[in-house]
């Protein structure tokens, strides 16, 4: 404790226990100094409280005219850092006097009669770590929420900046032509789980009679999730001269992660799928990193999934240097439908821990076949959202992607 003497404004209307107070603490010792001042009423101590330089009050609960408690409702209206440390007296021990001083703020509670030099020392030491102590804890509390503030900040420009490296306004094919009139159509549902997401989608246009969709599904979520789709918007720019291919282009994205991930020493892998849709030849081409399987439905009806080899992908992006993809060629009709998501969709579970699961995802996605797309991908995260107690309004326990391509809609010229 400080021997630099602490200001201590004695609260009493009995001078004589006034004076004896001040005696007291004028020689109080081992270590500790006081500056004691004695008033007689409430509100002469309140105006030098106001005033500001007293850390310490020792406050006697039965004032002529008013009480103790009243005064320390006074001080807690005062800000924080302007009130003192409070020390309730009373001529007689009150349990409930006790109770509702410690309630108001007060840090310990002494009976007059009994008070003597230990006794008062110990009560002023303690009140004083006590102050310490939750002086320390509020401006260590008043510093997390400023840090929790900046990072709050901080999520938000990054979910700002993501949401901006999306697709925001879809290719036309052929070129040039008004969305209404295009052979391609495409609708998109991005769902994440935080402020930001590890899923991510483009749609790019590869030619004047073709466009892709690239979808891709980082391990993990938050910050290093969406710094890694960061990266991954990076690669698929760089190789837009391999956008007509896709297992060349994975093959590129996979050798530019790995580069840029072998500087880390965390694991990190990606799955991604990436499919190129071309109106002229009236086919689709896919390849696919690890990745759940598009969902192919049919204008005359039927769901089929969309693999590649016997395993229906390759492996994730991230995991084997230099891995070359393989493709597959599929014929469309008009009027067909693609959907490409990531696995958030369909393993969200109910309260069983039972998951929505891939099944069911073709059987939600055939009885709806009949509803316009928008319709229909709202249509299919409401039946997610009714099967699965994590799935709610406000967001999905997973980061979810849900990507839809309309080829040659029957209305389009």
């Amino acid at each position: 404790m400080s021997t630099i003497p602490i200001p201590v404004l004695i609260v009493d209307d009995d001078p004589t226990v006034g004076a004896v107070l001040q005696g007291l603490l004028r020689n109080i010792g081992e270590g500790v100094s006081c500056a004691p001042k004695w008033v007689g009423t409430g509100k002469a101590a309140l105006a030098l409280v106001r005033e500001g330089g007293w850390p310490l009050m020792l406050l006697d609960y039965n004032l002529v005219g008013e009480d103790g408690l009243t005064v320390l409702d006074e001080i807690n209206k005062l800000p924080e850092a302007a009130r003192p440390t409070v020390i309730m007296l009373t001529g007689s021990g009150s349990e409930y006097v006790a109770v509702e001083a410690m309630k108001r703020g007060a840090k310990d509670y002494l009976v007059k009669s009994g008070v003597h030099l230990p006794e008062l020392r110990r009560a002023i030491v303690s009140a004083l770590d006590r102050r310490g102590l939750e002086d320390r804890l509020a401006q260590s509390t008043a510093e997390l929420r400023w840090k929790n503030a900046q990072l709050e900040a901080d999520l938000a420009m990054a979910r700002q900046v993501q949401q901006a490296l999306l697709t925001n306004q879809y290719p036309t094919v052929p070129t040039g032509v008004l969305q209404e009139r295009s052979m391609l159509r495409f609708c998109h549902r991005w769902i994440p789980s935080s402020a930001v997401a590890g899923d991510f989608f483009a749609v790019l246009p590869v030619s004047h009679t073709s466009a892709a969709v690239l979808l891709c599904d980082v391990m993990g979520h938050g910050v290093r999730a969406a710094l890694v789709a960061a990266l991954i918007h990076g690669l698929a720019r760089e190789s837009r001269g391999l956008a007509g291919m896709p297992e060349r282009f994975l093959s590129e994205i996979n050798r530019g992660l790995q580069s840029l991930l072998s500087r880390t020493d965390d694991l990190v892998f990606v799955t991604a799928v990436y499919i190129v849709v071309d109106v002229a030849r009236g086919e689709l081409r896919l390849a696919n990193a690890g990745h759940p399987q598009p969902l192919l439905l049919r204008h005359k009806g039927g769901v089929e999934p969309l693999g590649v080899g016997p395993d229906g992908s390759g492996p994730a992006l991230g995991m084997i240097p230099d891995e070359v993809y393989e493709a597959v060629t599929v014929p469309l009709s008009p009027g067909d439908r693609v959907f490409v998501f990531t696995d958030g969709l369909y393993e969200a579970a109910d309260a069983s821990g039972e998951e929505f699961g891939p099944e069911r995802l073709r059987t939600a996605l055939a009885e709806r076949a009949a509803l316009a797309t928008p319709s229909l991908l709202d249509g299919l995260l409401a039946a997610v959202r009714e099967f699965g107690a994590s799935a709610t309004e406000q967001g999905f326990a997973d980061d979810l992607c849900l990507v839809a391509v309309d080829f040659a809609p029957r209305n389009a010229d």
